[in-house]
């Protein structure tokens, strides 16, 4: 969970890119998330207890497509930071 966890963003409004090798693979906003971030908590912790530090991931946008070894893929969240990470063999 790099480069930083920020606990108290607000989800809402920011956009959402995902780069793989320079080309845009994923653009969207928070604002267009199926379900919002308190409604998500709200549910999750009514199945189970939620503890401070846990971390809820959700889906992704349209735009998926296969990477491959020696590709890099970058994932930028308005605001908050970006990611980048190359893709190796096991």
């Amino acid at each position: 969970m790099e480069p930083w966890v920020v606990p108290h963003a607000q989800p809402g409004g920011r956009e959402v890119l995902c780069l793989v090798n320079g080309e845009v693979r994923q653009r969207s906003n928070t604002s267009l998330m199926h379900f919002s971030v308190p409604a998500l908590v709200s549910f999750i912790s009514n199945v189970m207890m939620l503890l401070p530090g846990e971390v809820i991931t959700t889906g992704t946008p349209a735009g998926i497509a296969p990477i491959q070894i020696g590709d890099e893929v970058t994932v930028k969240i308005e605001g908050i930071g970006t990611l980048t990470n190359t893709v190796l063999a096991k």
